[in-house]
């Protein structure tokens, strides 16, 4: 008995180890991706004036990691022309991504 429970001990502890030394993988590639779009949109010359500019972007990134905008929904076609001027085939760096996924994000420029 002494030697059952010594050897179902000694599996525990190396199954612990075991999934404890798997590497995680704690970076979000949606806000990776995130942050590389919040930059590339950074630089705007938009003069704001009593409300902010808003727009639905809804974009894909294909198999070249680039982003291919799909459509801008905005009120402001200047907004529009810029957003699709700033993204459409920028490459992005991401790692784990799958192509064809459909992203939709929301932009806002204030004054």
């Amino acid at each position: 008995m002494k030697k059952v429970s010594i050897t179902l001990v000694a599996i525990l502890l190396l199954a612990s180890g075991s999934i404890f030394a798997n590497d995680i993988n704690t970076v979000n590639p949606t806000k990776n991706l995130v942050t590389q779009i919040k930059k590339m949109l950074k630089d705007n010359s938009f003069e704001v004036a009593e409300k902010d500019l808003i727009a639905e972007v809804r974009f894909t990134i294909n198999k070249e990691r680039e982003l291919v905008v799909l459509s801008v929904d905005t009120e402001d076609d200047s907004l529009d022309h810029f957003v699709k001027g700033s993204l459409n085939y920028r490459k992005v760096d991401l790692e784990d991504m799958s192509e064809g996924k459909i992203f939709t994000l929301s932009v806002r420029i204030t004054a």
